[in-house]
């Protein structure tokens, strides 16, 4: 496998990198989404390396599910008040 996860959420929001950090370390919702991205992500990944075994329809609602989870995380980003 390789060392580089694409779509990790620094790689997806790179201007967004403080605010990332920040909504980890303050909001428990979030940090939640952002841990199931990462569990999703490195699924998809092991699954497109070819190191997990998956059927096409599995590795479609993964996808799904990282589409869904980076939508909410946008959306989260975008609503996140300025300090």
């Amino acid at each position: 496998m390789s060392a580089h996860t694409p779509h990790e959420l620094a790689a997806e929001f790179p201007e967004d990198a403080a605010a990332l950090y920040r909504l980890r370390q303050e909001n428990a919702h979030f940090a939640r989404l952002a841990e199931r991205h990462h569990q999703v992500n490195r699924a998809i990944h092991r699954i497109a390396c070819e190191t997990e075994a998956a059927s096409d329809e599995r590795l479609e609602a993964l996808k799904k599910e990282r589409l869904h989870l980076l939508d909410e995380i946008a959306e989260m980003l975008e609503n996140m008040p300025a300090y």
